[in-house]
């Protein structure tokens, strides 16, 4: 099933409903000021069977956006991580991309958000490599955004709320104008940040760098994940703030995210990184991180919850 798809079913409050009938009203507070908050979670197939990636820390994050906007999600932690599984099951998907979304339904207009429902849905489709299956062995090119990432005393970047992806978008949308594949934001101070809809390393003599959380980035879950790889490992791994420059000189850089995975960078600013594709400790992490979610060595981390 595809993400177009008119065959399948979407969780809706708790109840299954045809993909087609999956509708809100256009007076939901959230068609009118983006209060939202969701999370993007992968499903592997692997020779033990179907498993989602780090489903309690993705489910956890989903109810920490929704503490930090007022909302209360009217289910409990292991409701909505049943229901995952559950519409996982009736779609008869053996590996997908998973999206839960909270948001403010209708009751009434106005920025107040407080009186209107706070309803959940889950839909699941297939979904394959965010950025291209080439680019996992031959990278993307990418550019620094004009658009910088928003202060600390604006949006709460650690939220992944609806709302803060207009921001994204219009780093999106210009690198693609500008013939690149991805962009690059810089933090309020001018650091790097992260990608439109991903973290961000940088390798520097054997060094992993990446930005701290005061640079306006999402806790990343693959980004934790490839924390804890490279460090296991045994790279060295700091988390700074990154000025522009210092991504020009590294020796590699890659992407991260539940929809990118582990995505190297072959170019910024049409200057060349590295080798000009994936470089030899990229490679190494995103082995390790596909060797681990695909089931081809044990998971020592216990990242993977099986639907059976």
């Amino acid at each position: 099933m595809s993400w177009d798809s008119n065959g399948g079913k979407i969780w809706m409050d708790g109840e299954f409903v045809d993909w087609n009938d999956a509708k809100i009203s256009v007076l939901s507070h959230v068609v009118h000021y983006g209060s939202s908050i969701f999370e993007g979670i992968r499903c592997y197939e692997n020779p033990k069977g179907s498993a989602i990636f780090r489903l309690d820390e993705h489910v956890e994050r989903l109810f920490n956006s929704a503490k930090i906007y007022k909302m209360d999600i009217p289910f409990t932690h292991d409701e909505i991580s049943n229901g995952i599984k559950d519409t996982i099951a009736i779609n008869n998907l053996k590996s997908c991309y998973i999206r839960p979304v909270t948001y403010r339904g209708y009751k009434e207009l106005g920025v107040n958000p407080l009186n209107c429902p706070v309803n959940t849905s889950i839909a699941v489709w297939e979904w394959g490599k965010y950025l291209g299956a080439e680019a996992m062995e031959n990278g993307v090119d990418i550019a620094v955004s004009s658009w910088r990432r928003l202060a600390p005393d604006t949006m709460p970047a650690m939220a992944k709320a609806g709302a803060n992806y207009m921001n994204a978008q219009l780093a999106k949308v210009e690198a693609i104008e500008r013939g690149f594949d991805e962009a690059i934001m810089l933090d309020y101070h001018g650091y790097i940040g992260e990608g439109s809809g991903e973290n961000i390393f940088l390798i520097k003599d054997d060094v992993v760098y990446t930005p701290t959380l005061s640079s306006s980035i999402l806790k990343g879950i693959t980004r934790d994940s490839v924390i804890t790889i490279a460090n296991d490992l045994g790279y060295e791994v700091k988390e700074e703030q990154i000025p522009r420059e210092f991504a020009y000189l590294s020796d590699e850089v890659f992407f991260t995210g539940t929809a990118a995975e582990v995505t190297p960078v072959r170019s910024i600013d049409g200057i060349t990184i590295g080798l000009g594709k994936i470089g030899p400790m990229t490679k190494e992490i995103q082995s390790e991180f596909f060797n681990i979610v695909e089931g081809k060595i044990d998971d020592k981390f216990n990242w993977l919850s099986y639907l059976d």
